[in-house]
């Protein structure tokens, strides 16, 4: 499994975009430096009143095929 770990932060009014189908991928660049992009709608449970905020680890299978997505508390910063 390869796991990848980033910060993002969405502002509300930029995640309508995403909500509305507008824009359907996320681009980010991992802690290592890599290019990740992965569908916007696995953003969806991470979505508050404040936008989406924070930092994430991302799962994958050896094709690179989406496994996980989770945010992580600060601890494991």
């Amino acid at each position: 499994m390869i796991r990848l770990r980033f910060h993002l932060t969405i502002s509300p009014d930029d995640y309508v975009a995403y909500y509305a189908g507008k824009v359907r991928s996320v681009l980010v660049s991992s802690d290592d430096g890599l290019r990740i992009e992965f569908p916007a709608e696995h953003l969806r449970e991470f979505v508050t009143h404040e936008g989406i905020r924070g930092y994430f680890e991302i799962a994958f299978d050896e094709q690179y095929h989406f496994v996980a997505l989770r945010k992580l508390s600060k601890n494991e910063d």
